[in-house]
């Protein structure tokens, strides 16, 4: 018979994310990977009335109105933003529970630092 080892280390305090929580998550960050698509969720986050028109994102990129167009595709793929048409423009706001979902995200990895540092 042998004598059963204790583990190297602590049990887990809370449940690690599941394999579907983590894909959901990481489409999120990925799509937040690249610097003008954080900017543009930045943008349409910082707008006091919660949305904004796509007329007013493109100006501020020295980007074509294509390649932004398929940089808000893939925030709206990512889960991130939505959008609605009304007559000829794409109005964008952000999807409040992804960013909610992000934040809880890390903030428990930050407070789980915090506690062990």
């Amino acid at each position: 018979m042998s004598k059963q080892e204790p583990g190297c280390c602590e049990p887990l305090s809370e449940e690690p994310l599941g394999a579907e929580q983590a894909a959901e998550l990481s489409a999120m960050f990925k799509a937040l990977g690249d610097p003008v698509r954080l900017r543009l969720l930045s943008m349409i986050a910082s707008r006091a009335e919660g949305e904004v028109c796509v007329c007013e994102l493109t100006p501020a990129f020295e980007l074509s109105q294509p390649t932004i167009s398929h940089h808000l595709k893939l925030l709206r793929q990512a889960g991130l933003v939505d959008c609605e048409r009304r007559g000829t423009w794409v109005y964008y706001w952000v999807r409040p529970e992804a960013a909610e979902r992000m934040a809880a995200m890390l903030s428990s990895v930050g407070e789980r630092r915090a506690v062990t540092a």
